[in-house]
């Protein structure tokens, strides 16, 4: 009874056979399969395997093909970064476009005139595009950063002269941010004066007596290159002193500012402290300021004042534009006082001061404006 009720609850197997079936039935069944496919109740095995699910649609893939087909482009698994190959059990080619035509191979000579449209694409010169709207490329570099690397302080610093109307640009003040300026031919002045936009150096050497003022001697003598020997720029001097003479002499990398400083156009003083011996009549000053004839023309002091006397020493200084070799000590030896020691304690705007002897120090900003605007740069 039990048995009965068993085979008539229905077929429980998944795969749609029938109950408890005895084992000749399998037999029978099996070779009835190796035969056409059918089991014993006639029903072939897709039939029995449908039973008890939807129809699945013409189109979808079987539940064992969905993990690599992807989306509605058509592109399988297989065919992206990390996707599993799907090939056929036996097979090397892949199934992964399954009822697609393959593509076919694009031609060469396609592949070719492509290669030769890209060439022509890149290496066409570059445009340049007008600057009559925003976002076009705009040339130079802004004024603050300007200011910033020329060591007028930091940005945020510069922004500020520049909002207090200091810093001009050719001549008109600036009044607002972001103007941009050409380092090259922009003229940028702070307070007046000329602001080194480039990659200039300025340097002041109290030279010692002793060394030639050169940057390399032949000879092997003490000369002024000595003191710059770790500057990646070349260097060269403004003028020259005697080997004897010590005191204050530039070096720069500024062409055009060290050829001003020197020519009688432009007329920039030079102050020297002289030690001579005594007594000095009193019209000195007054023969030196009128003129003193010496080999190669006449020679004027600019102005002339007794610093120090202690018996017959006496410690002079005299100012002169002039730049002539050994002027100082030849116009006092040509009014009968011969030079014991000869300093120069400044040249133009730029005071020597305590500066140790043999010691090197770079000009600051307002210096450079001051020797710029001495030479109308």
């Amino acid at each position: 009874m039990r048995s009965s009720d068993r085979n008539s609850g229905g077929n429980r197997n998944p795969r749609g056979g029938g109950g408890d079936r005895p084992r000749d039935a399998d037999r029978r069944g099996g070779a009835d399969r190796r035969g056409d496919g059918r089991s014993g109740d006639g029903r072939s095995g897709d039939a029995r395997r449908g039973e008890g699910q939807s129809q699945r649609p013409k189109g979808t893939p079987r539940p064992e093909e969905r993990r690599y087909d992807v989306g509605s482009t058509g592109q399988s698994g297989a065919n992206k970064p990390g996707g599993m190959p799907r090939t056929k059990p036996g097979s090397n080619k892949p199934t992964g476009n399954r009822g697609r035509k393959p593509v076919p191979a694009r031609p060469r000579e396609l592949d070719a005139q492509i290669e030769e449209r890209n060439r022509e694409r890149h290496s066409k010169p570059q445009i340049k595009t007008p600057k009559t709207f925003p976002g076009a490329e705009q040339e130079g570099e802004r004024l603050q950063k300007v200011l910033a690397r020329a060591g007028m302080g930091s940005r945020r610093a510069c922004e500020e002269l520049i909002e207090q109307h200091r810093v001009e640009v050719n001549g008109r003040i600036v009044t607002e941010q972001g103007l941009r300026v050409d380092v090259d031919h922009d003229e940028v002045k702070v307070d007046g004066l000329t602001v080194a936009t480039q990659s200039y150096l300025f340097f002041a050497l109290n030279k010692p007596a002793g060394v030639v003022s050169t940057m390399e001697d032949p000879d092997g003598r003490q000369c002024l290159g000595d003191y710059v020997t770790n500057r990646e720029t070349r260097l060269f001097h403004v003028g020259r002193l005697d080997t004897e003479t010590e005191g204050l002499i530039l070096l720069t990398n500024h062409g055009e500012l060290a050829h001003r400083l020197t020519h009688p156009r432009y007329g920039v003083q030079k102050t020297y402290l002289a030690a001579i011996q005594g007594p000095l009549p009193r019209d000195l000053g007054k023969q030196l300021k009128s003129g003193i004839e010496l080999e190669d023309g006449w020679a004027r002091a600019d102005h002339f004042r007794v610093v120090q006397n202690t018996g017959k020493n006496y410690l002079v200084e005299v100012t002169l534009h002039e730049g002539r070799k050994h002027i100082v000590r030849r116009m006092l030896s040509e009014a009968g006082f011969p030079v014991d020691k000869l300093v120069r304690t400044s040249f133009g705007p730029i005071p020597l001061g305590d500066q140790k002897s043999g010691w090197l120090r770079r000009l600051t900003n307002t210096e450079v404006g001051m020797l710029m605007h001495e030479v109308e740069l």
